[in-house]
């Protein structure tokens, strides 16, 4: 139980995130900086996903999976996907997966992580032949992404790294 506990502390900003962008249906506003981004490169790549009565946790994770590799990432970056758990709304069963990412060498195999948290939304009201929905937020971000709408970016591995080196220098003085 407690380490139940452990872990739903570890998921609860990303996820708290992900859960209120799938129930509230906001329309978030991207800033002009993103939409520039987004509109630059070539179009935003997705994947079918599968219809709602047919999602097991292990096609969500082999689904995720699929849609990862959609990524435009430098072959270096490696990653383990996990299922986290999932949890029930009123209207909704939703889905929690992280992949955790890094770039390994031979001579530091263990080095800084970075995690993209996923949710797979189950409606328990609309129609089950209707394909799932799925949101990410990479790890210590605000903004909510979907597939197909959003281009993952892979500085945003990057700075969340960088970011961790920085501070563990700053605590290490």
């Amino acid at each position: 139980m407690e380490e139940e506990n452990a872990l739903s502390l570890n998921i609860t900003t990303e996820s708290a995130r992900l859960v209120d962008s799938l129930l509230e249906r906001r329309h978030r506003t991207v800033t002009t900086e993103q939409q520039e981004e987004d509109s630059s490169d070539s179009e935003m790549k997705n994947i079918n996903w599968v219809a709602c009565k047919d999602f097991t946790v292990e096609v969500g994770e082999r689904q995720i999976g699929e849609y990862i590799q959609t990524w435009q990432l430098q072959p270096c970056w490696l990653y383990s996907l996990d299922f986290l758990c999932s949890t029930e709304e009123e209207h909704h069963t939703i889905y929690h997966y992280r992949a955790r990412f890094s770039i390994p060498t031979s001579r530091r195999p263990i080095q800084g992580t970075a995690s993209v948290y996923f949710v797979v939304d189950i409606s328990k009201i609309k129609p089950q032949t209707l394909p799932v929905e799925v949101r990410f937020i990479v790890e210590s971000n605000r903004l909510v992404h979907t597939p197909g709408r959003s281009r993952f970016g892979e500085k945003w591995l990057v700075d969340v790294i960088e970011s961790k080196t920085l501070l563990r220098r700053a605590l290490d003085l």
